[in-house]
């Protein structure tokens, strides 16, 4: 339950000002075989302005990797507290990821968007490998990575 609790947290966050209700949102990530080792993923959240508003889930325990997921890694300063309860193991070539945690209904149809970076040891990175729109309309469609992932959709 802790990583549910952290994700809680950071919603809250995100929305205290708005007092606004979460729904519950899966993520799910399915890689490309690229004949590699397991990815780091980092899922976070930027606003209409492009600022980090915070960190939903890291794909990848080890943090000396962290550096390599470069967009995260600047918006963050490389603060490990950012990720700290939200942590998953790295996600093998071929393989899937599925995520669930609440959301913020602000955080929809208002200009936010959700980057997943990605990077695997002895690999090209790539700073935000995914980076789309958080609407209602977008809930349910695909859509391709640009080296790593394969596909990226998340449901409400």
């Amino acid at each position: 339950m802790k990583p549910f609790l952290a994700v809680m947290a950071l919603t809250t966050a995100l929305v205290a000002p708005d007092l606004a209700m979460a729904k519950q949102v899966t993520l799910t990530t399915t890689l490309n075989n690229y004949g590699g080792d397991g990815a780091y993923l980092a899922f976070y959240v930027t606003d209409a302005n492009g600022a980090y508003k915070g960190s939903l889930w890291m794909a990848g325990g080890k943090s000396k990797y962290y550096e390599h997921l470069s967009d995260w890694f600047r918006a963050t300063a490389g603060n490990a507290a950012e990720i700290n309860g939200i942590t998953g193991a790295s996600v093998g070539a071929g393989q899937s990821l599925t995520v669930t945690l609440d959301l913020a209904d602000a955080l929809f149809d208002a200009g936010y968007e959700l980057h997943i970076d990605a990077a695997v040891e002895d690999m090209r990175d790539s700073p935000s490998e995914v980076v789309i729109p958080l609407t209602r309309e977008g809930a349910g469609q695909a859509v391709r990575g640009r080296r790593y992932i394969e596909t990226f959709s998340y449901d409400m």
